[in-house]
């Protein structure tokens, strides 16, 4: 789909005594299923009264358990019972709140609600839902889970609900809006290469894939538009490139086809190699042309190839390395500085367990991965050479990539003193995904920049991206003999042993705040492939995303 980016009141009863606690029981809707945590009034629940002519006094500190089931059970008992401007009062958004959930009756088309709690955890509360979708004619039952927080207003010490639209429903960002009717744009039936069914029941990775073709090419593939209820992205969802997305079908439309340059043996053995590990993801494509051969993700609700920002570690060190010998600044064969630190912009820079190599070449300083060899460059290279040379020779970072679904097409933003010397190394503020890096190891083995592309541009006469110009044929011949060095002898040489022909590759760790391991990468061509994986917290990316890489790549070239 692109870029993808209510309940009648009804009559109160007195509430019931059961064996001491209190169920309360809203007529015909279903709520005595909240037979609430038990303790009652009673409970202490911290609260004072303030002395006359004193001012309340305003509550502060943790939540207590009662005040948690309180509010919970305030807010949860008027949804369901339609009373949506008492369910707003208990939120600490009430206008959002009361515009949502009004939604949910009057364009979503929900009726007939039932909440039932979960067991609180500090000051979560999960609850699910059971409902019924009606549109004309047509019925359909609706059954999620979603949870709200509780928490403590400042101005008064009054416990709300934290009111997020993902308490509605789990899918839902703030702006988002849920709708049932025709759908926005009819289904499409996706093919791969050869003409087989894109489904997610083959391919567990490919729901936001097809979720960006439907909106993409939905209207234009011929197809008719069913009967849904669906989410509805707001500015903010579609900004983070978020598509809508089909939550129930009424009714089935009738799809148009549309063929995509995934290679169904790729494919699955993506799948395959994703799943074994947490937390992966891979993209493979064809370095002559830039097709998509073959992209997946061990978490199948984010396209984290596709769409994913994370700092690419050492594999940015291809990019770097054409840079400095561009400028003459290294040369694969010559004498190149690896001491164990470097300061610079007043950072202290170090290498993997603070090794050097002293006298060697700059081909060895690839191999093994110095930090040092790129960031001792930094003082003789400008602010933006780096940002110029990923745009120019290697297509990054421009945002013009048009792939046929949501994609992020890598960032290499101009830094200055430490931070543009972290960014020699993939750190700093620079971000990447698979299928840009990937695409890096396409450009170096072709010579030239070609977009990657899902779905051919003869579909619907969309441009591709282009580079400015190409490396000099003295520069690319160096940066295949630095890849396929490190993939021979370097740190790349366990996970690419037995990748025969014509290969070469780099590896990359990124140290993340708040992570204990670093997110392994690994990038690498043989043949005609080219391939990038990530795995997220994984730690060193030879030992963990290189056999993913490795294992694709021996499937062709």
């Amino acid at each position: 789909m692109g870029n993808r980016r209510r309940v009648a009141e009804r009559g109160k009863t007195r509430p019931a005594v059961i064996g001491g606690l209190i169920a309360v029981v809203v007529g015909g809707a279903g709520f005595g299923a909240y037979a609430l945590y038990g303790g009652g009034a009673s409970a202490d629940d911290g609260s004072r009264t303030a002395s006359a002519g004193q001012k309340p006094e305003v509550k502060t500190g943790p939540l207590s358990a009662t005040e948690v089931t309180t509010t919970a059970k305030a807010f949860l008992t008027a949804w369901q019972s339609g009373k949506v401007t008492e369910a707003a009062a208990a939120t600490d958004d009430s206008a959002a709140a009361k515009s949502l959930l009004t939604g949910y009756t009057k364009d979503a088309r929900i009726k007939d609600v039932t909440l039932t709690p979960g067991t609180p955890t500090g000051d979560k509360v999960p609850f699910s839902v059971k409902a019924t979708v009606s549109y004309k004619d047509t019925e359909k039952p609706l059954a999620y889970d979603s949870a709200l927080t509780v928490a403590r207003r400042t101005s008064d010490g009054k416990p709300l609900v934290d009111w997020q639209s993902a308490v509605v429903h789990p899918d839902l960002k703030d702006g988002d809006k849920l709708v049932t009717g025709e759908a926005g744009t009819p289904p499409v039936k996706a093919l791969d290469r050869d003409g087989g069914e894109l489904t997610t029941k083959k391919y567990a990775s490919l729901g936001p894939v097809l979720d960006g073709l439907r909106e993409k090419y939905g209207k234009q593939a011929g197809g008719k538009a069913g009967i849904e209820l669906r989410v509805v992205r707001g500015k903010s969802a579609k900004s983070d490139d978020l598509s809508d997305k089909t939550l129930l079908e009424l009714s089935q439309g009738t799809p148009g086809t549309v063929k995509t340059t995934l290679d169904p043996a790729l494919q699955a053995a993506a799948e395959k190699q994703v799943a074994k590990k947490a937390r992966s993801s891979v993209a493979v494509v064809r370095a002559s042309t830039g097709e998509i051969l073959a992209a997946a993700n061990a978490s199948p609700g984010f396209n984290t190839a596709f769409q994913g920002s994370l700092a690419p570690g050492s594999t940015m060190k291809v990019i770097t390395s054409s840079l400095l010998i561009e400028k003459g600044l290294a040369s694969a064969d010559k004498k190149h500085p690896c001491p164990k630190y470097f300061t610079y912009g007043h950072w202290k820079f170090q290498n993997d367990k603070k090794f050097e190599i002293k006298d060697g070449t700059f081909k060895a300083s690839f191999a093994r991965s110095c930090n040092t060899a790129f960031i001792s460059q930094a003082p003789k290279l400008k602010d933006d050479d780096l940002t110029k040379q990923a745009q120019q020779v290697f297509g990054l970072g421009l945002n013009n990539w048009a792939i046929g679904v949501p994609s992020f097409d890598g960032a290499v933003p101009v830094q200055s003193a430490a931070q543009m010397g972290a960014s020699l190394i993939g750190q700093g503020g620079v971000r990447m995904n698979p299928l840009n890096m990937a695409s890096v190891s396409a450009t170096v083995k072709s010579g030239t920049f070609h977009q990657p592309y899902l779905v051919s541009p003869d579909v619907d006469g969309r441009k591709l991206a282009t580079a400015s110009r190409t490396m000099p044929a003295g520069t690319l011949s160096q940066l295949r003999e630095l890849m396929s060095y490190t993939a021979d002898y370097g740190t790349a040489a366990e996970a690419m042993a037995g990748v025969s022909g014509d290969a070469g590759a780099k590896t990359g760790s990124a140290e993340v705040d708040g992570q204990k391991k670093p997110n392994g990468w690994f990038t690498a061509y043989r043949g005609d492939l080219a391939a990038a994986g990530v795995v997220q917290q994984g730690g060193h990316g030879g030992e963990t995303a290189g056999p993913i890489v490795a294992a694709l790549l021996k499937m062709g070239g």
